[in-house]
């Protein structure tokens, strides 16, 4: 049976009770610097209420997580905090989909620029962000561990115009 479309695929705001789900695709994905549970409670804590910082989506297909994504957003400035998809979802457009969420959480919370870090070596997230208008802006040395892989900074100058582009079908 092959792998749901990302139009097949539920994406919603990020629960308490969807940690477990995450964390097993994390440690899955991330095995060498898989994040916390305390470390998800503490962004979800970010995520509501009249002073919410945060944004955090999980992407659902046939009741299973497949997907997730977090930003953080202070002072103008948003973070992409993570983002993941399942093995069997690549290629599927999920990646792309759950960019555009944050993109748009970074709208909703005025940010005039968007950061993330990539590891070096992963071209193909990098290729995603640069399809959105990331630009490479520095290099952080030995920022994942362990290996002591190097992160290359990105920065989108004007995620509302991503955004635009992303409802009139110009973004893959």
């Amino acid at each position: 049976m092959s792998a749901p479309e990302a139009r097949d695929v539920r994406v919603r705001e990020m629960r308490w009770w969807d940690i477990p789900a995450v964390l097993e695709l994390e440690r899955a994905l991330f095995p060498h610097d898989a994040w916390s549970k305390g470390l998800f409670w503490s962004e979800l804590a970010h995520a509501r209420g009249a002073g919410a910082t945060r944004r955090y989506v999980v992407a659902e297909a046939a009741g299973r997580v497949v997907g997730y994504a977090g930003l953080a957003a202070v002072d103008g400035t948003g973070d992409v905090q993570t983002i993941a998809v399942a093995f069997d979802q690549w290629s599927t457009g999920l990646g792309s989909r759950l960019l555009g969420e944050l993109l748009a959480a970074a709208t909703d919370f005025e940010c005039r620029e968007v950061l993330l870090e990539v590891r070096v070596d992963n071209t193909r997230a990098q290729r995603l962000y640069e399809r959105f208008g990331f630009e490479p802006v520095g290099i952080r040395r030995g920022y994942y561990q362990p290996g002591n892989v190097d992160a290359l900074v990105m920065r989108l100058t004007d995620p509302v115009t991503a955004v635009q582009g992303m409802t009139h079908g110009s973004q893959g």
